[in-house]
């Protein structure tokens, strides 16, 4: 780190972006489609801690559950009650999907805390592929459930007839704008955090002002702590939010 905060006439020199550069695991070659790299491995790290944790804690079932299948039960439980009161009985059956898009961010972000990892929810690439993809299901879904009726969700019928269509237009602009907030909010915050995290760490390297890096790094981290669980619910929430409009286009 002291290399990284010095320069070689002694100033102050470190690059807080360097830690979102996607790198290949095997050699220094150019990164295809296929080629594996940091973020590949953080995903497959994530997925795997997700596996095990409901594999292990759906193994067994006692009735008086362990740490594990508490865990599991605690996060299974809170999503299926979001999604219930967000969509109603009817977006019940679509709660495997939601289940899999909250776990996954929820370990991507908190595996990005852990010394030497890699944050792939600050890649604007991965997470929109997750707001894309949420976009995609809810208008099919729409159109499948409503037919043409799903248009209603457009045209304010308690609106002025004269305002109804500028309503409409805006309305329209930003649904197509959904993915894009959805998946900018996301990287967005985590890279931030992940940033101001290594900018404080390249300050503790001074000695002048070591002591108050570090207490800012202790305090930047606990906040990284809650905004890693707070960005994953605010994408799960948002999730339901656009799968009732699907579900329920007149409301």
């Amino acid at each position: 780190m002291a290399d990284e905060a010095h320069g070689d006439e002694g100033g102050l020199v470190f690059h807080p972006l360097d830690q979102f550069i996607i790198k290949p695991l095997f050699g220094d070659g150019p990164i295809h489609w296929y080629t594996v790299t940091n973020s590949t491995l953080w995903m497959a790290i994530a997925v795997l801690c997700i596996v095990l944790l409901l594999v292990t804690g759906t193994r067994k079932r006692q009735m008086v559950p362990g740490r594990t299948q508490s865990v599991a039960e605690l996060l299974y439980g809170f999503v299926y009650k979001m999604v219930e009161d967000v969509t109603g009985k009817e977006g019940a059956k679509y709660f495997p999907y939601i289940l899999t898009v909250f776990l996954f961010i929820l370990f991507a972000n908190y595996l990005a805390l852990l010394p030497m990892s890699f944050s792939p929810t600050s890649q604007f690439a991965v997470t929109a592929v997750l707001g894309v993809g949420v976009f995609v299901i809810v208008t099919v879904l729409g159109f499948v459930l409503n037919g043409p009726a799903f248009l209603a969700l457009f045209w304010m019928k308690d609106a002025p007839l004269v305002l109804r269509p500028v309503i409409a237009l805006i309305e329209l602009i930003s649904y197509f704008v959904r993915p894009l907030s959805h998946s900018i909010r996301l990287a967005g915050n985590i890279m931030a955090g992940h940033a101001v995290l290594k900018v404080f760490a390249g300050f503790a390297a001074i000695a002048a002002i070591s002591p108050v890096s570090i207490l800012a790094i202790v305090a930047i981290y606990g906040l990284e702590v809650l905004v890693a669980g707070i960005q994953a619910y605010v994408f799960t929430i948002l999730t339901c939010v656009y799968l009732k409009d699907a579900l329920h286009p007149s409301h």
